[in-house]
């Protein structure tokens, strides 16, 4: 018997989830006037948090939902919430899971390796976390556009002083890697880079320098809060940040998860792995549309589907 054309697409299907930087005020309005789902899980999330996280997304204030100790909850649920639309209103079976930096987390609890309120009350002590472990204004993350791997790695050795931090903290897609470290590494790398041939260089509005190793500190509190969460085996694989593999133990996703605080997002690594193991269509199943247009870059030919928007929820759903 034969294999149709929308088995194959079932069959070669990846769902992927936004991070820190996809959350705006107003975030799934539309989707949630449709489908009761959203809202539910909101409340769900408001429960643990002991505020009204649906308030905050909705109306705001924006400087407050952009603190990384709201932003991470909110997108946990968010994407969370669209995947229980999808889950319920369509035939997706996808094949494989993967999040970009909060996103795995996301990924992790659509995969059922964690429930949902351990993992609301997990990412809001990470961003608890992060936030302490480097003083406001003593650290920053930068995009860096139209430099290979190599040159971004050089430039950050050349910016760094002794003692200071700067790296590379996602490689999110060709040519377009964003970096972490010490404020004033940071400043000093954006001229070098434009000075070697960079399209883009400039600070991006996130005041927590995530992916480098002045998230030790946080890493160590995130170990203690993981021993107290219990965890099972994704039953879908997960694709991990730091090591670009699926999870093969529930200590693995402890230790992924805590190094991944200090280590880069390998984004593409990531897509080219998923091409690799056969996918043909990524959903980005959450609010924003970051990773659609990165992964559109990262293969050719790949189609890539987001969920930023009740039309194109409701045309996946059909």
């Amino acid at each position: 018997m034969g294999i149709s054309i929308g088995a194959i697409l079932i069959m070669s299907q990846a769902i992927v989830f936004p991070g820190q930087g996809s959350q705006t005020v107003g975030m799934l309005q539309d989707i949630a006037v449709v489908y009761p789902e959203v809202e539910r899980i909101f409340a769900q999330a408001s429960a643990v948090l002991g505020y009204d996280l649906w308030q905050l997304v909705q109306q705001g204030p924006v400087e407050q939902l952009d603190k990384t100790i709201y932003a991470q909850p909110a997108l946990l649920a968010a994407g969370y919430a669209v995947w229980q639309v999808l889950h319920k209103h369509s035939t997706i079976k996808p094949m494989w899971l993967a999040g970009h930096s909060l996103g795995e987390y996301t990924a992790l609890v659509c995969a059922q390796a964690l429930s949902f309120s351990d993992a609301i009350q997990l990412v809001a002590a990470r961003g608890q976390y992060m936030q302490e472990a480097v003083p406001v204004g003593e650290g920053a993350l930068a995009a860096i556009i139209g430099l290979d791997d190599q040159a971004v790695i050089a430039l950050c050795h050349q910016a760094a002083l002794a003692g200071e931090v700067l790296a590379p903290a996602n490689f999110n897609s060709p040519g377009q890697i964003v970096i972490a470290g010490h404020t004033q590494a940071v400043e000093r790398a954006l001229p070098l880079a434009k000075e070697r041939g960079a399209k883009i260089a400039k600070r991006l509005a996130v005041s927590v320098p995530s992916h480098c190793s002045l998230m030790q500190p946080a890493a160590k509190q995130l170990t203690h809060k993981l021993a107290t969460i219990s965890m099972q085996m994704p039953v879908i694989p997960v694709i991990n940040n730091v090591d670009v593999q699926c999870y093969a133990s529930v200590d693995a996703i402890r230790d992924g998860l805590v190094r991944q605080l200090f280590s880069p997002v390998r984004w593409l690594e990531t897509i080219q792995y998923l091409a690799a193991a056969g996918v043909h269509q990524i959903i980005e199943c959450g609010p924003g549309k970051v990773l659609t247009g990165l992964n559109k870059r990262i293969v050719d030919g790949m189609t890539c589907i987001h969920t930023a928007d009740l039309s194109n929820v409701q045309e996946i759903v059909k």
